[in-house]
């Protein structure tokens, strides 16, 4: 029988290696609980440092409106400065009981509802005030970001659309603002007394409002600016229907010397013969005015046309030659670019659309949802939504948009999401291009 072999060495190796990792661990963790400290720290500095600015300028404003001996110079001193005090004029009653799952935009779900009571404290007779808005089918609430959770705020952030790419915060409409205020576009259905009642919101329950306008298209949308300029051309156009001039293709590129190959860009404009718009080709007088007004700014744009000595020797009499500077296609608007811009990534994000599906099980706990004005008390009542049509149609509008952060969707393996819609708290999970909802159940009280 062989002697045991002695195994103290094997161990301490054990040991050692082992001490050696939990020291690494124990080194890793405490620089990330610091450097997590020193953030929180940083923050809550901040957070503290623009209060107590806040408290000062409250301070200073409390101090001019109780003065007796303040006059009315400084008082609007003051006001020139921008150091007012706000009063929220009410608050918001919303689908939409907290951040988790509330749309970004209104438009992305057009059946969400929400209500606006005017505060008593505002006016002696809050109904008062809203006489004549009912004229009105949209209007402008500004209110506050009263969840951002502190008041910190960065020149550049990161909005979810982009998935993680910085841009300037005043290029975005994030909430996290040297002023945290918000502006949205909501469609009023009806006013009842002091109450205004909304939808195609993207606000959240308990938002302080500060002021509401109505949306006046002809002075809001610089589309019907532009569509009163069309009609404006319209009545002094020299043109008859006869006399319609025809116009070529701005993508068209003549060949004017006939021997180069290198395309020109020109934009010819021709007196139209009797033959060339016969009864059943020609377009309403109107439409080609439109476009005649629309080549008008085209053509206006900061000089972007120039005439050419080369033309005039190579263009017949009856047509008129007008040769274009060489530029970029961006740089270049006509049409509906002619009066308003954006982002190419507004239209174009580089997060798409997801496709949103229902489980079996979801969609029979979701029918048994009664409409905010049933009589039913069996069975489980939407407060705002009136069936469950229209929470189908939210549901689908919030979940297509993604409402996760650009950490839950790129780092978190988590794939299970939660939200409130209305009454009703809503599970789901992401996919790959898809969001499943998977049970839907009244919120507990």
């Amino acid at each position: 029988m062989s002697p045991p072999v002695c195994s103290c060495a094997e161990q301490v190796r054990k040991l050692t290696q082992q001490a050696s990792v939990m020291r690494r661990e124990i080194k890793t963790s405490g620089r990330q609980q610091m450097d997590g400290a020193i953030r929180t720290h940083k923050k809550q500095m901040s957070s503290l440092q623009s209060m107590l600015t806040d408290c000062k300028h409250e301070d200073r404003l409390q101090s001019v409106i109780k003065s007796p001996t303040q006059s009315p110079s400084e008082i609007n001193q003051l006001l020139e400065q921008g150091r007012i005090q706000t009063v929220p004029i009410g608050y918001i009653r919303s689908c939409f009981a907290v951040k988790n799952g509330t749309p970004r935009q209104p438009t992305i779900c057009s059946s969400s509802r929400a209500s606006l009571k005017i505060e008593p404290s505002v006016f002696n007779n809050p109904e008062h005030s809203l006489v004549g808005l009912e004229q009105y089918s949209h209007i402008w609430i500004v209110f506050v970001f009263h969840k951002n959770g502190q008041m910190s705020y960065k020149a550049k952030v990161k909005p979810p659309r982009l998935n993680g790419q910085r841009v300037g915060v005043y290029s975005t409409r994030s909430p996290h603002r040297p002023n945290a205020l918000g502006l949205t576009l909501a469609k009023l259905e009806r006013i009842t007394g002091d109450t205004l009642h909304l939808s195609d919101v993207d606000i959240i329950a308990g938002t302080p409002v500060l002021d509401i306008k109505p949306y006046i298209p002809d002075y809001d949308s610089p589309k019907t600016r532009r569509d009163d300029t069309n009609r404006e051309y319209r009545q002094t156009s020299p043109f008859t229907d006869s006399q319609m001039p025809q116009v070529m293709d701005l993508d068209e590129e003549p060949n004017i010397s006939g021997t180069s190959s290198e395309p020109s860009s020109e934009l010819r404009v021709c007196p139209a013969g009797p033959s060339d718009f016969s009864p059943p080709e020609r377009c309403g007088s109107s439409d080609v005015t439109d476009v005649l007004a629309e080549v008008k700014n085209y053509v206006k744009q900061q000089q972007l046309f120039t005439e050419s000595p080369e033309d005039k020797q190579t263009d017949s009499p009856e047509c008129t030659s007008l040769s274009t500077n060489r530029l970029s296609s961006s740089s270049l608007k006509f049409g509906c670019e002619d009066y308003s811009t954006i982002a190419a990534w507004v239209r174009a994000p580089p997060v798409s659309n997801l496709d949103v599906r229902f489980t079996a099980n979801a969609e029979k706990e979701l029918k048994e949802f009664v409409p905010c004005d049933s009589t039913d008390s069996t069975r489980p009542k939407f407060q705002f939504l009136k069936g469950p049509e229209e929470a189908v149609a939210a549901i689908k509008g919030i979940l297509s948009a993604d409402p996760r952060s650009v950490y839950r969707r790129t780092r978190c393996q988590d794939r299970l999401f939660f939200f409130t819609l209305d009454t009703a708290d809503i599970t789901c999970w992401f996919g790959d291009g898809f969001a499943e909802v998977v049970r839907v159940k009244p919120m507990k009280s």
